[in-house]
């Protein structure tokens, strides 16, 4: 009888301390036992002032960043440096779900408005409703300032249209100007991952819905 690879960890455990951090890297998005063994194993050929280093990053990763009060992006300042630029456009909001998706657009010099996070999409399946996104401060923060164009800058996958479907219905009710990004985004692309050329058009030649 031979035995594989599998069939011999089940009787030789790796030791505790490379088990624990494997254990911590699975639980990352996309991220499997395997990829996180491997992650591991590469950080023990590292050296140590190599992993101090990284510790000390993912240590200052909470302490060195907060939550805008006013677009709930993650910044290192509160306001964050887009608020608190009083030259942008204060009459437009782009609505975007992530801080990812915010930087993204930022990237393609298009935009000059303001922004708010969403901090999430509606999705059925995974149970996320509308009221777990931030779209009760939402409508309060439209309420303080004086927007008159609201954008939907969501990905033209299922849930970003699901959202921007259901967030146009309630912010036409507030008698603003809706639009979104025009169509030259492949359908299913992720605002973070597209190119600026392209999402810079898109921003460019928004529709009104």
């Amino acid at each position: 009888m031979t035995f594989g690879l599998s069939d011999f960890r089940l009787f030789v455990k790796f030791p505790e301390s490379i088990q624990n951090l494997i254990n911590q890297f699975s639980k990352l998005p996309t991220v499997g036992p395997k990829t996180a063994e491997r992650y591991v194993f590469y950080l023990l050929k590292q050296p140590a002032e190599e992993l101090q280093r990284l510790a000390q990053f993912i240590a200052e990763l909470k302490e060195k960043t907060t939550v805008c009060a006013n677009c709930l992006a993650i910044s290192e300042s509160n306001p964050c440096p887009i608020c608190s630029d009083q030259k942008r456009n204060q009459s437009t909001l782009c609505l975007v779900a992530s801080t990812q998706d915010m930087l993204t657009i930022e990237a393609t010099r298009q935009y000059n408005g303001l922004y708010y996070i969403l901090g999430g999409v509606i999705n059925v399946v995974q149970e996320i409703k509308p009221e777990n996104l931030n779209i009760k401060d939402l409508t309060k923060r439209l309420k303080e300032k004086n927007i008159k164009e609201v954008i939907l800058a969501l990905n033209s996958d299922l849930e970003g249209e699901t959202t921007s479907m259901y967030l146009a219905k309630l912010l036409k009710a507030q008698g603003l100007k809706i639009t979104r990004l025009a169509k030259g985004l492949p359908s299913g692309a992720d605002l973070e991952y597209a190119d600026e050329i392209t999402l810079g058009n898109a921003l460019k030649y928004r529709n009104e819905i």
